[in-house]
């Protein structure tokens, strides 16, 4: 089963033709969308989806599998300038609501530290990113919920706080999202019970870091994302990213890894289902 683990179908790039972006996808063979929220004033966008877009694919019937949405909610590090002081707060109800509902999520996220923007890394904002980030660190760990983890030039700093909240047994995983890291690094995340996300970044030739760990790392590490509407593949430079280039993903991946598009497809598949369980309620 082809699952995105990671894919904001909720953003704005998408508003003109978000139903035909979402019936390219299932054409294209993906079953299952986890769209992340990224603060406080998406969750209800994020929990609509995934409403609108419930598990479809019926045993013993005719009916054609369409895109199952699974949310997960979260406080993303570039939205930090602007969560107010009641967020925190919010998340938690949240989630706790939710859990209870037709629509559980599957993670806590999108959450996590991003060193690469500049305005982002004054003392202050950097503080700030890293208190929130070890709050819903808290929250994911009090509600037994895996993490969908925003790492960019920030790895080592988010390993840091996810064995301080969780030891060295990684709590109730999750994904690595976006993984540009180092082998020694991506070891890190393993060993604490996380998977890794691959996506566009596979299909460029010039990414031969990323090419070599997706295609030397243990089967059972990764998973595949889109991240849409960002990170577009090479076969889309420049040009908005959807769901529906995750089956292009995943022939990439089986051409590095030596195995057949359907058999990348079921491993990364496994994967996302180990990495989330609660994908179990969503058809996965």
């Amino acid at each position: 089963m082809l699952i995105d683990t990671h894919c904001h179908l909720d953003a704005a790039e998408f508003d003109l033709d978000r139903d035909a972006v979402i019936a390219r996808a299932a054409a294209a063979g993906v079953r299952l969308a986890v769209v992340p929220a990224v603060e406080v004033a998406n969750f209800a966008a994020v929990a609509a989806l995934a409403a609108a877009h419930p598990k479809s694919a019926v045993a013993g019937t005719a009916a054609p599998p369409g895109l199952t949405v699974a949310p997960a909610y979260g406080i993303h590090p570039l939205y930090v300038p602007r969560a107010q002081e009641d967020d925190l707060a919010q998340l938690a109800a949240t989630l706790e609501t939710a859990l209870a509902g037709p629509q559980p999520p599957v993670a806590v996220g999108e959450i996590g530290l991003d060193g690469f923007v500049p305005a982002l890394q004054t003392p202050p904002l950097r503080a700030r990113q890293e208190a929130l980030f070890l709050a819903q660190l808290k929250l994911a760990r009090d509600f037994g919920l895996p993490v969908i983890l925003h790492i960019r030039r920030a790895q080592d700093t988010v390993l840091k706080y996810l064995r301080q909240v969780f030891g060295k047994g990684g709590g109730p995983g999750g994904i690595a999202h976006a993984f540009n890291g180092s082998a020694q690094q991506a070891g890190a995340f393993l060993d604490l019970g996380l998977r890794l996300g691959f996506g566009g970044t596979l299909t460029y030739e010039g990414s031969q870091r990323i090419r070599r760990l997706a295609a030397t790392l243990p089967g059972d590490a990764l998973v595949l994302e889109t991240d849409a509407p960002d990170i577009p593949p090479a076969f889309a430079p420049r040009q908005r990213n959807e769901p529906a280039h995750l089956a292009a993903f995943a022939a990439v991946l089986a051409e590095l890894r030596g195995i057949s598009p359907d058999e990348a497809a079921a491993l990364t598949g496994a994967n996302a289902r180990a990495a989330l369980p609660g994908l179990a309620a969503y058809g996965g």
